[in-house]
């Protein structure tokens, strides 16, 4: 049984959060605050963390970077906060995923599963060389893609972006991450970099480059590739 842990001090929320994850099979504990958060995923580690940022005994930034430092537990930020800066610094510090109160319970699911897909996987074996998706091929190996049957040529910057989203799918992969890992740490501000260039992807890969199926846009946090 999937274990939860969510980290939540609002009693309402906690107890809904609750009913319908248990309506659902997960096995659930809660922590009304960071220091029980720590100690209960230490004594049970769960499967997967839903976080609140705004936690009544430290930030929740600070558990993340705590749970970081000896679990790759994926956490699930679930918080009232929508500014950017606070959207990214959660996602820096190593969470997976980010969503902003009021939500859907169906989308949180959703998201859950999807977290707990990608751990069942673990990491791609080496033998896994290539991302397949309706429209287009991916072979990491030989570092190309294809579309209709054909080579797409790709840029070596192309690549390396299309390299690291496919590899992390359903993941939220953060502008900062993505401009030091191509740019390096000295364009790390320079969005206008991923714009352009991900727009280069869509057109070459995406059916329908202005609604992008594949290559999403999460606005002012980063990309998504969806398989």
């Amino acid at each position: 049984m999937t274990r939860v842990l969510v980290v939540e001090d609002d009693p309402q929320l906690v107890r809904a959060l609750v009913i319908n994850l248990q309506a659902r099979h997960y096995d659930v504990d809660a922590a009304p605050d960071g220091t029980t958060a720590l100690r209960l995923a230490a004594s049970h580690q769960p499967d997967v963390v839903v976080l609140d940022l705004g936690l009544p005994d430290m930030d929740g930034v600070d558990v993340i970077k705590a749970l970081r430092g000896w679990t790759p537990v994926p956490v699930l930020v679930l918080s009232a906060r929508r500014a950017s800066e606070e959207k990214v610094a959660a996602l820096d510090a190593g969470a997976d995923d980010y969503m902003t109160k009021p939500f859907s319970m169906d989308e949180l699911l959703a998201r859950l599963r999807a977290s707990v897909r990608r751990t069942e996987a673990g990491p791609t074996a080496p033998e896994t060389t290539l991302v397949k998706t309706d429209d287009f091929t991916v072979d990491l190996t030989a570092k190309k893609a294809h579309r209709d049957g054909r080579d797409v040529h790709l840029t070596p910057t192309e690549w390396h972006l299309l390299e690291i989203l496919v590899t992390n799918p359903g993941r939220l992969v953060t502008q900062r991450h993505l401009l030091q890992e191509v740019w390096g740490a000295s364009q790390s501000n320079k969005t206008n970099y991923l714009r352009v260039y991900m727009a280069q992807l869509r057109r070459k890969l995406e059916a329908d480059p202005s609604h992008p199926r594949y290559l999403i846009t999460e606005p002012g946090m980063g990309y998504r590739f969806e398989e």
